[in-house]
């Protein structure tokens, strides 16, 4: 009786497993909005954390539809433009910090911005694309809790 018990026990647990990995990766997307979009790439520049300084990221604030985020060196906030898979960013302010490093990642990410026409979300992964589709941007979500 022992026996049969531990290998019952023993085949729940193999299930078990299977199911969580088959939960993970079933993947659903996430929101464009009010989701945390850490940069890691804009045109040809990968995204770098430095150190001290906050990472390069967005968030779209629905309710308002603003945008506030960080360039990796200066924050940034300002308006955007939603309909279907189109995505437009309006007037963009930032502060004036000098950062000794992150001015290449923060000029590319706002050229980004400003050229962004459309967005496309695969799982955990966005990424913005000009007027002729390609990919000027590129962002991961993160949870912040």
């Amino acid at each position: 009786m022992k026996r049969r018990f531990a290998t019952l026990l023993g085949s729940l647990a193999i299930v078990l497993m299977g199911c969580t990995a088959m939960e993970r990766s079933m993947t659903h997307d996430e929101p464009l909005e009010n989701t945390y979009w850490k940069l890691t790439r804009a045109g040809d520049v990968a995204a770098e954390a430095v150190d001290n300084q906050r990472e390069a990221h967005f968030v779209l604030h629905a309710e308002e539809s603003r945008v506030a985020g960080s360039t990796g060196c200066n924050r940034l906030a300002g308006s955007y433009q939603l309909e279907n898979e189109s995505l437009s960013f309006g007037p963009l302010v930032t502060t004036r910090m000098a950062c000794l490093q992150g001015g290449e990642t923060e000029q590319a990410f706002l050229s980004a911005l400003e050229a962004a026409a459309t967005w496309q979300i695969e799982g955990q992964a966005l990424t913005l694309s000009d007027e002729s589709g390609a990919a000027v941007a590129n962002f991961e979500a993160v949870h912040l809790y």
